[in-house]
């Protein structure tokens, strides 16, 4: 899943990108609001995570209204100063999904995002399921047949991705935005390469039917044959 940071303040950006990052999440940073909602409006994310008081000519309040305006419904986790109530509720009412308030530990901040990641699947809850496969996001841990399957951060990474798209085809561009960062080194078969990795895991050791659908012209999908 893939994460922007929008925060000024670059100790603070980059802690949350390092413990994001070590929590199997893509994660990109901007350091002012200009930056900020250039990228929440043209890349494609899972959630942002929005600092209120922003360098540049906008505020963060404002990048939450531009991107409700052109119907971006990003999740966004917003940022706010000590005890500026005034600040937070002006916030929600912009459009912010949760807020969090400096300072902060970061196991909560991480909560937060989980919360508001698992907002459009409700039912699913922290692990997710196909067949008899299943991936538990707070714990890391996928199995299949009752068998525990080790994974790297990257392949878990996917594989999340895959498991809260099930039955649908998504297509390498699709996949490449939402588990790599705006800064990695992508190769044109990084995503293949990454699939046979996958099956090599989650398939092949196993009797059940192959999960990993590869769909000729258009690119995979996860879930048994129909």
């Amino acid at each position: 899943m893939r994460i922007l940071v929008v925060e000024d303040e670059h100790k603070i950006a980059g802690a949350i990108k390092r413990g994001l990052e070590q929590e199997a999440f893509a994660v990109d940073v901007a350091y002012d609001a200009d930056d900020g909602v250039g990228m929440a409006t043209t890349e494609d994310y899972d959630a942002v995570i929005l600092d209120r008081m922003l360098p540049g000519l906008i505020e963060g309040v404002e990048i939450i209204k531009e991107m409700r305006r052109q119907k971006i419904h990003t999740p966004v986790l917003l940022l706010t100063a000590k005890d500026q109530v005034r600040d937070r509720v002006e916030g929600l009412n912009a459009g912010a999904d949760d807020y969090l308030v400096k300072p902060f530990a970061f196991e909560e901040l991480l909560a937060r995002v989980r919360a508001l990641l698992r907002r459009p699947q409700d039912s699913q809850g922290p692990v997710l399921r196909c067949g008899d496969l299943s991936l538990n996001t707070v714990t890391f841990e996928v199995a299949r047949e009752g068998k525990t399957i080790a994974l790297s951060q990257k392949e878990f990474a996917l594989l999340e991705y895959l498991m809260r798209n099930p039955n649908q085809v998504l297509t390498k561009s699709n996949i490449i935005t939402h588990v790599w960062d705006y800064d990695a080194d992508i190769l044109p078969n990084t995503v293949e390469v990454y699939m046979g990795y996958l099956r090599s895991k989650i398939d092949r050791p196993f009797s059940g039917q192959g999960l990993i659908q590869t769909v000729r012209g258009f690119g995979y999908r996860l879930g048994p044959v129909s």
